[in-house]
């Protein structure tokens, strides 16, 4: 009875959608939600995903074991491992709701925000990574973004806050060239270059899910923008100009009216129109960027909901409901599974753009929680969603992670334009963000040598292999009346947050005893040492192992 209650909330959304796939009619209706049980909503990601496995008969994978998921979800919600002591909690939690409650308990955790602020950031101002300019300012951009999350503003809003910022000087600090600046969203428009053509790009990438930037210069050849369209999108951000010192690219002024935008080479200028070839219903007393920031955000938008809601899917999942994620086209047509992105964007719109509670189910659901490990098969292709891909972990996680396992602290600062200028000593976290930088979609990423270099000898880890610098490995050699067995468990646990199996064990305590014997001898101190180093050897092993540098 349940499952056939289920379908039918299925077959409503459908029905209401179905109007949808037309680039000009309406994505979604604010009507009511299929409900609003996050598990419910999981249960039928859950059904959309089984339909589809039974339909070409691949069978998934089993669900991931406590240790899998646990640190599965603490890297995707809070951005890092979990501590010895929360994967103790975890691990000893016999409650049949406890993976419920550790998704809750980190979805109002102060890690989430931090963790999602870099995750915006990082898709809002890509550019930061490798423009110095931007990297100063990225501060005052996540204090932005950070206030937002913190509040779990619905997505529109924080939408619609940044479109229609203020971009004039008037409103700039020079203190943000420091990093140290009051929270501003102006970084965003700066990383664009304040130029129209720039913005209209970024917005429509991150907001829309359609790559038009292709078209910028002639018709698009695999798709059906063509020039003047994305010139008439432009025209939107026509108004605002920018201003230069020396090198730095700062806020000027702008004509809040401005509609138009002559597009280069041809002599023509074209009016502001949305990308879905309606024109603008302008109103008096309303800016350009107000009239854009309506639409975009609007629930009848046949591209916002779903665009959003696909990138969150990809995030999870690590792959996109519709691939690429950039060019989504506004229909669900091209999707693996279009009922279910269309139950996901009408459940978004109907819950008032509330990212956590698309998070919250798409955590919830089975097909999140399946194990990345099993037999591979060449029918079990990604889009399909039968187990966990292997993603690699962003440099944010990668360096929280260890610094969290080995106690690391920073005696650094972070960048800013007196470290720029004139030197100084950078934080780890900085140089190690820098040096671990990458494009690469986190099911493709690959460690380069310098990555690996740095890993095996860095900064880093050479502290955390120190029994003088590395808090984890003192605390562990020092306790009193503890069996290696309980430490080497311990070094698992701060690393790979799993105890180690039977065999794990025994190689192990075999390793470190052979060490000690090996440093032979009456001497006391002598042994002491070999056995702190071995376990020094064991913690580095672990650290570098593939199962601590990816997400599975």
């Amino acid at each position: 009875m349940k499952t056939r209650l289920l379908w039918a909330q299925v077959l409503a959304v459908v029905l209401l959608t179905a109007t949808s796939v037309g680039a000009a009619a309406p994505a979604t209706a604010r009507k009511v939600p299929v409900t609003d049980n996050a598990q419910a909503l999981a249960d039928l990601i859950d059904q959309q995903i089984e339909r589809r496995l039974t339909k070409v008969d691949v069978k998934p994978v089993a669900l991931a074991d406590d240790s899998e998921f646990l640190r599965r979800t603490y890297l995707d919600l809070a951005g890092r491992i979990p501590t010895v002591e929360e994967s103790r909690s975890f691990l000893n939690d016999n409650r049949g709701d406890r993976r419920a409650r550790l998704i809750e308990q980190l979805l109002t955790s102060p890690r989430y925000t931090a963790h999602f602020t870099n995750v915006w950031r990082a898709l809002l101002i890509p550019e930061a990574s490798n423009n110095f300019q931007i990297r100063l300012q990225q501060g005052t951009f996540e204090g932005w973004i950070r206030t937002r999350l913190a509040k779990n503003v619905g997505y529109d809003r924080i939408v619609r806050d940044l479109i229609t910022a203020p971009v004039s000087s008037s409103g700039f600090s020079p203190a943000s060239l420091t990093g140290q600046g009051p929270p501003s969203s102006l970084p965003f428009y700066i990383a664009k270059e304040l130029k129209a053509e720039n913005l209209a790009a970024g917005t429509a990438r991150v907001f829309l899910g359609v790559s038009v930037e292709c078209a910028q210069c002639h018709n698009h050849p695999f798709a059906n923008w063509t020039r003047e369209q994305f010139w008439s999108f432009a025209a939107f951000f026509s108004g605002i100009k920018s201003q230069r010192a020396q090198d730095f690219i700062l806020p000027g002024s702008e004509e809040p009216n401005k509609r138009s935008i002559p597009m280069p080479g041809t002599g023509k200028v074209v009016q502001a129109r949305f990308l879905d070839g309606h024109d603008p219903l302008w109103r008096p007393g309303v800016n350009t960027r107000t009239i854009l920031a309506e639409w975009l955000t609007a629930p009848t938008n046949p591209y916002f909901a779903r665009a959003t809601v696909n990138r969150m899917w990809s995030y999870f999942l690590g792959t996109g409901l519709v691939e690429p994620v950039d060019e989504m086209a506004g229909t669900s047509a091209n999707a693996s599974h279009p009922e279910l992105l269309d139950l996901l964007a009408h459940e978004f719109v109907t819950h008032d753009f509330d990212l956590k509670y698309i998070i919250r189910a798409i955590t919830l659901s089975k097909t999140y929680q399946r194990s990345s490990a099993g037999p591979l098969s060449p029918s079990m292709e990604s889009s399909l969603f039968a187990r966990m891909p292997l993603r690699g972990l962003t440099p944010e996680q990668l360096f929280d992670s260890v610094a969290l396992a080995t106690g690391f602290r920073d005696s650094g600062t972070d960048e800013n334009l007196l470290t720029a200028l004139f030197g100084g000593k950078r934080s780890a976290r900085s140089e190690f963000l820098t040096k671990f930088a990458s494009s690469e979609r986190p099911t493709e990423s690959q460690m380069s040598i310098l990555q690996a270099l740095t890993l095996m000898n860095g900064k880093v880890i050479a502290d955390a292999t120190s029994l003088e610098k590395s808090e984890t490995l003192a605390a562990v050699v020092d306790s009193p009346f503890v069996s290696t067995a309980e430490r080497v468990e311990t070094l698992y646990l701060a690393t790979v947050s799993r105890k180690p199996t039977a065999r794990e064990i025994e190689r192990v305590v075999v390793f470190v005893e052979d060490a000690v014997k090996r440093a032979g001898g009456p001497d006391e101190k002598s042994r002491a040492a070999a056995y702190s180093n071995a376990l020094a050897d064991v913690f580095w092993a672990l650290l570098n192992s593939p199962e601590f540098v990816v997400n599975h």
